[in-house]
């Protein structure tokens, strides 16, 4: 199943995507649907087979899948070998591979949705650079969760860009969390499909286009930690939710690595498309 959210006058609604129409879910959110486990998952689908009222996708206005996460979205940090390579030479060093995930965290404030703006303030950052990111969300509690059983945590995924204004990501004694928590710097959806759909969430390629120019073009079989491992060092120590969100990491590509740097501007449109998920795209604009 695919599942995104929406604007209505009465607020944000849940709707199952089917090509190209919207089965609503009526007094539904997707946090609720989640937290309700497989038996949400089943009340979904009995919805379905009783049929009713699909909405044209065209004339919705979509939100992200999750308009407003609990908590911080939980990002990795140099998780693609030639990711890590570029970023090292750009800064003149040499790349050596983490023992461990490097995890940081992006604020709720951050999301984004599919189609809605990218805003670029030169007098906070004109550095603002792509990271095209599978995005996991997780569908049930856990602490201590064995790489064995990891996926089964996965309620499904989707695309993340995980924007980061690179001066200011840099300025702050290599702690990532202001460059990446800036106000809609995390584009997210346009859908979350099911786990059930992604026979090998390793075995999908993510691209970024930059005003229709390929940025970016990898596969997830390249993690240097793959979501098993991600959620096994995640969850050590600390209960994850069902709604949590992970981003795995970005591969080759990203603007400020590039010879010379390059970097969005008003007027771009950048991207994100990750096989059998779909794309998420996203105007940029100057800030008001």
């Amino acid at each position: 199943m695919r599942f995104l959210s929406y604007q209505t006058d009465a607020g944000p609604r849940l709707g199952v995507l089917q090509g190209d129409r919207v089965f609503p879910l009526p007094g539904q959110d997707m946090l609720g649907l989640l937290e309700a486990g497989p038996a949400g998952l089943e009340a979904a689908r009995a919805a379905i087979a009783a049929g009713g009222q699909t909405l044209a996708l065209a004339a919705l206005t979509l939100l992200a899948p999750i308009p407003m996460p609990r908590r911080n979205i939980f990002c990795v940090g140099l998780n693609y070998m030639a990711h890590g390579r570029e970023s090292a030479e750009a800064k003149g060093e040499q790349f050596t591979p983490p023992a461990k995930p490097l995890f940081f965290t992006k604020g709720t404030l951050a999301i984004n949705a599919h189609n809605r703006p990218i805003e670029v303030d030169d007098a906070v950052s004109p550095q603002v650079d792509w990271e095209v990111e599978l995005g996991v969300v997780l569908g049930k509690r856990g602490k201590n969760i064995q790489p064995g059983d990891a996926l089964s945590y996965v309620f499904g995924y989707t695309v993340i860009n995980d924007v980061s204004a690179r001066d200011v990501q840099m300025a702050h004694g290599g702690q990532f969390f202001k460059g990446k928590s800036l106000d809609g710097l995390c584009p997210m959806g346009p859908v979350i499909v099911t786990a059930d759909e992604i026979a090998d969430p390793h075995g999908l390629r993510v691209q970024t286009r930059v005003n229709g120019v390929t940025k970016q073009d990898s596969n997830t079989s390249d993690l240097i930690f793959n979501i098993p491992t991600l959620i096994d060092w995640l969850s050590r120590g600390m209960t994850l939710l069902p709604g949590d969100i992970i981003a795995t990491g970005t591969p080759a590509g990203v603007g400020f690595a590039r010879t010379p740097a390059e970097f969005l501007r008003p007027g771009d449109v950048v991207e994100c498309e990750i096989d059998h998920i779909g794309i998420l795209r996203n105007p940029i604009i100057a800030a008001a």
